[in-house]
């Protein structure tokens, strides 16, 4: 009768072993996908902001008389490539969404610019580069919902706690009436 006891005592820390071993590999995964997702957000954003000096000395050569644009968007750009965190880059990409919709009103003023090839080419550029960047922040909110929500279910709930993973932020657009506005790059 002891020797049963045993072995079901045995057979329970095996299958307790198992189901912490799987549910701990599970997390390192989707922590995984997470920092993936979070890395193409990134790539898509360093492309925007090295797309935005060239298309600032654009309109910069027909609107030199705009510094307080210009010194705006170096200053939001700054802040957004110097973002630590997911809500610190979701604040910076909000102000520079803002910066970069009056830069676009500058140019709306100039018609000589806005038919400039160099000008044309890089509006294509960002309009493309905002779609992937669109694309990428979707995927990562997407990744994020699936790990915070198998962090949160019974019993994996508990061997996250246990084992410190803690839930992720939605990149999401700040509460300003002007962060829901669409980045305008067509003239």
């Amino acid at each position: 009768m002891a020797m049963v006891v045993l072995i079901i005592l045995g057979a329970l820390v095996v299958a307790f072993l198992i189901f912490l071993i799987a549910t701990y590999n599970n997390l390192v995964q989707l922590r995984q996908r997470l920092h993936n997702a979070w890395s193409q957000v990134d790539v898509q954003l360093k492309r925007r902001y090295d797309l935005i000096p060239n298309l600032v000395a654009t309109v910069q050569g027909y609107a030199a008389h705009e510094k307080s644009t210009f010194e705006e968007i170096a200053r939001v750009r700054n802040q957004a490539i110097a973002a630590k965190s997911v809500s610190e880059q979701s604040q910076a990409e909000t102000m520079l969404s803002g910066a970069l919709r009056n830069l676009f009103a500058v140019a709306e003023a100039y018609p000589e610019l806005k038919a400039n090839t160099n000008f044309m080419q890089l509006q294509e550029e960002l309009t493309n580069t905002e779609s992937k960047i669109a694309f990428s922040r979707q995927f990562y909110n997407d990744t994020v919902q699936k790990f915070n929500t198998s962090i949160e279910l019974f019993p994996t709930n508990l061997v996250a706690g246990m084992l410190g993973f803690g839930s992720a932020d939605y990149f999401t657009l700040q509460n300003e009436p002007e962060a829901r506005q669409t980045v305008q790059v067509k003239f």
